[in-house]
């Protein structure tokens, strides 16, 4: 049996093959960009700039490409999974993992062929033909502040920081640069093509963790051993209105831009539905690896701080040869989803937020991305690096908020208007940052702000376009007396 040690030189553990397979690995990532970046040139009949396939690849998604990158986009966060698992054990898999397969195939079920028929570019686009122009800014600030990519920023920068000497800052400003080196020049194919290459290297790493660390150590009966009882419970030490908070925070899938702008450049409903049933099934099986892997790791070094357990764990389970794969894998997956939402956040300033003069500009998206990078990096720093605080906040306002109001746009048969839609977001914002700030105790101390948010986002948007409603048909009984 190997011994395993709590803190160890990650750059020292490595040996020449592993530096020669990590640097292959990159170099072929990154290769893939440039790829995708020729691939458009060759299908571009002009030189003009081509708005459609920069931001949606003119629908011309497949069903691999699509399979491809809405796996690889949505795990950036590894280092917040992991993290959870060492601490939590299995309560991980409910939270990260259950509760988004469930959102995940309402959306497959009963979004996408809705969504598709709008013909829309972006979420915050498709929100202003539902209601109006107004809901479609307030969607889009919205969702620029979910989309920035401030976890994902903080993984980089952990994972730099695990085998260099920099403080975990400089490791987020030079991990940021890097990315934003290749990502400011290209549209969603260069994102899409590097996804293809990362998708496959992200999902071998974490099932190889798994799979040797069964062969070293044993399987269940290993883990129920070491581990304490409440690593194998639903709710782990958290009360049941804690474990229900992720449950909406995953429901905000239906309202993710990423998940809406995938199924926006998909070639037709059915790749769109198909590839997320397919997508979800992949996601199930990479939940399984990353949480038992961590759980391995606390159970063989309980001490190791937790952000970065599973990374020092992995390295030294693995054979050599296959340490540098991991790593690239790891690499891979963060940057397959800090690429993609740099470039979403850039596209909600540049296409939602800006006026239309700016959308055919390709200079003015590039700058759009290197301010969403500087935002990103001050947020980081704001977090104090806390992954799982950034995704509970942001993903917290942006379900509270839209969930219900985008929802209930799609399915119900009352005609809400552009104003009920705007004051329902607003009061839903308002009131649930009060109740993030207000002491409270007993019962009131589990109610988190995001049921808060729902409730008012539920009863507001009904409220309110009742109010405007009787509000215009008193001005017209009003105008017409006049006549």
């Amino acid at each position: 049996m190997k011994f395993i040690k709590e803190k160890i030189s990650i750059s020292e553990a490595l040996s020449a093959t592993d530096w020669g397979v990590f640097f292959f690995l990159l170099c072929l990532t990154l290769g893939f960009v440039f790829y995708g970046e020729f691939r458009k040139r060759r299908l571009k009949k002009s030189e003009k700039f081509d708005l459609l396939d920069h931001l949606i690849m003119g629908r011309r998604l497949t069903l691999p490409l699509f399979i491809a990158t809405l796996v690889a986009t949505w795990y950036g966060g590894i280092f917040g999974v992991t993290q959870i698992a060492f601490n939590k054990g299995i309560y991980n898999f409910i939270t990260q993992g259950l509760f988004w397969y469930i959102a995940y195939i309402i959306f497959a079920l009963f979004l996408v062929e809705r969504i598709v028929s709008y013909k829309a570019v972006t979420l915050p686009d498709l929100v202003g033909k539902m209601f109006g122009p107004k809901s479609s800014k307030v969607a889009a600030v919205l969702n620029f502040f979910n989309v920035l990519p401030i976890a994902y920023v903080i993984s980089l920068g952990i994972f730099i920081r695990s085998f260099t000497s920099l403080e975990l800052n400089t490791s987020m400003i030079l991990g940021l640069v890097i990315v934003l080196s290749y990502s400011v020049w290209g549209g969603l194919r260069s994102v899409i093509f590097s996804d293809i290459i990362q998708f496959f290297i992200m999902c071998i790493a974490v099932g190889l963790v798994l799979f040797f660390s069964i062969g070293e150590f044993g399987g269940l009966g290993f883990l129920k051993e070491k581990l304490p009882e409440h690593y194998f419970s639903v709710t782990s030490d958290q009360s049941y209105f804690q474990l229900f908070v992720w449950g909406f925070i995953a429901l905000s899938t239906l309202v993710d831009p990423n998940f809406y702008q995938r199924c926006f450049a998909a070639t037709d409903s059915k790749v769109a539905k198909k590839g997320i049933f397919l997508s979800t099934l992949i996601w199930f099986c990479f939940d399984i690896c990353t949480t038992f892997g961590a759980m391995y790791a606390k159970a063989v070094i309980p001490e190791a701080l937790s952000s970065e357990a599973y990374l020092i764990y992995s390295i030294q389970v693995l054979p050599e040869g296959l340490r540098g794969f991991f790593l690239a894998g790891i690499l891979a997956t963060i940057l397959s989803t800090l690429d993609s939402y740099l470039f979403l956040a850039g596209t909600t300033l540049t296409y939602d937020l800006s006026n239309e003069d700016h959308h055919e500009n390709p200079f003015f998206h590039c700058i759009g991305i290197l301010f969403v990078g500087a935002i990103s990096l001050l947020m980081a720093n704001f977090f104090s690096g806390n992954i799982k605080m950034v995704w509970k906040t942001l993903g917290s306002y942006s379900a509270g908020c839209l969930l219900f109001p985008v929802l209930l746009g799609h399915f119900s048969k009352t005609k809400f208007s552009d104003n009920a839609f705007v004051a329902t977001c607003l009061v839903s914002a308002a009131l649930m940052s009060v109740w993030s700030a207000i002491p409270r105790s007993g019962l009131l101390s589990d109610v988190d702000s995001l049921y808060i948010g729902i409730a008012a986002s539920f009863i507001g948007l009904y409220g309110f376009n009742y109010y405007f409603a009787r509000q215009k048909s008193d001005n017209s009984q009003s105008i017409n007396r006049h006549l």
